[in-house]
């Protein structure tokens, strides 16, 4: 599927292109049960991106265009992954844990909100980076900027995700296994691997084959760090 790009041409364009990813999110959160564990990532998700449409209108990216142009392309990704899912086709194996398990019993919020941030930032942002390069005209170098702002507001996700959806004091014990879960999983430590594996990639652009392969061995990778968040804890 080929994804438009914002074209920042008229002042607030980059802005209405974010705007319209939000509601397409809204949509599909109302789509979804409020347990289903894909409800979950979409709403943390959805709360996130509303405020990065927020602040690319308030003037905190000095370029809009391209940090809208990176911030609609990465979130395309998952909406594509949703609308296939919705179709009945085949998902990319970041994202084969958490539609799968979804509505297991034994599987906590939280652990269904990482899984869905590890697949969306492990993989997805990866080839939004390269899209963007592309449909900019650039090279990462040029990006890295916009790359470590929109990093920034992906970090206040893990933050709203470990408050709002990790288990009170009373219930979060040291010998709890959540405890030892989320703790093993960090977002820092993938942003960092993202933006050198989105390098490698580019590096890789003008050899199809190889370009392929590195992208199918990510996804798989990514994917079983998606399994392991997702280990059902509760019976």
């Amino acid at each position: 599927m080929e994804i438009p790009t914002p074209v920042d041409t008229v002042e607030y364009a980059p802005v209405r292109a974010v705007d319209a990813v939000v509601e397409r999110m809204r949509v599909l959160d109302a789509s979804l049960r409020p347990r289903d564990g894909v409800a979950v990532f979409n709403r943390v998700y959805l709360t996130v991106t509303s405020e990065f449409a927020g602040l690319l209108g308030g003037g905190r990216f000095p370029d809009r265009g391209s940090a809208a142009t990176l911030g609609v392309l990465f979130a395309e990704r998952y909406l594509a992954v949703a609308e296939a899912d919705r179709r009945g086709g085949r998902l990319p194996a970041c994202w084969r844990p958490l539609f799968r398990l979804r509505g297991h019993p034994g599987v906590r919020p939280v652990q269904f909100a990482l899984a869905g941030i590890n697949a969306h930032i492990g993989h997805d942002l990866v080839l939004a980076v390269v899209d963007s390069c592309r449909a900019i005209g650039c090279g990462p170098a040029d990006l890295e900027d916009e790359f470590e702002r929109v990093g920034d507001i992906l970090a206040s996700l893990e933050e709203r995700v470990r408050e709002e959806l990790m288990p009170g004091p009373d219930l979060f014990q040291v010998a709890d296994p959540l405890t030892h879960l989320a703790g093993a999983w960090s977002l820092d430590r993938a942003r960092d691997t993202t933006w050198s594996m989105a390098r490698a990639l580019w590096a890789l652009r003008r050899m199809p084959e190889l370009a392929s392969d590195f992208t199918g061995r990510l996804d798989a990778a990514v994917g079983v760090v998606g399994r392991m968040l997702l280990t059902p804890l509760d019976r």
